[in-house]
């Protein structure tokens, strides 16, 4: 009888115990939304309303669906030509689109060990927010979120957009 008394306290304790540290747990922060598809995904169906537009004077979350359709534009030629979409693919289409080259950024196609990068990354700042697009593994994704504290877009080394 001793030993079930004794058992039922150390459950008791250890449901307390979790339920305590479940309450000093924080909610997690939001994180930003992305959108992904693959590329066969990218290419408008022909019932689809019209292809959405830049707004120059626009914020990156209205411009998200433009910045959208002129990457999965890069996907679906490279996969067609069956290459690998690249910086300068990416870079030209937005600004062929209308983006300034001035608020891009794009990471190297290939890795500091002369190797090609699986997945490279290419960006467009506007006012305080950064669209950032990802294109690896087949896979295009992109997202909105606040600019750095340098006013770029993406950590690390990228390369000058000098074509």
């Amino acid at each position: 009888m001793r030993r079930a008394h004794q058992l039922g306290i150390v459950v008791a304790v250890s449901v307390g115990a979790v339920f305590s540290l479940a309450a000093c747990t924080s909610a997690p922060s939001p994180q930003p939304t992305a959108t992904t598809s693959t590329s066969a995904a990218l290419v408008p169906s022909p019932s689809s309303s019209a292809a959405p537009v830049y707004i120059a004077d626009g914020t990156a979350a209205q411009n998200q669906a433009f910045f959208d359709f002129v990457n999965a534009g890069v996907v679906t030629t490279a996969a067609a030509a069956n290459t690998p979409a690249d910086g300068v693919a990416f870079i030209s289409a937005l600004r062929a689109g209308g983006f300034a080259v001035a608020d891009m950024q794009v990471t190297p196609d290939v890795t500091t060990v002369g190797v090609k990068a699986d997945s490279i990354q290419f960006s467009v700042a506007i006012a305080g927010q950064c669209l950032i697009g990802q294109y690896g593994f087949g896979h295009y994704a992109s997202v909105v979120v606040p600019a750095l504290g340098t006013g770029g877009c993406l950590i690390g080394e990228t390369r000058p957009i000098d074509w």
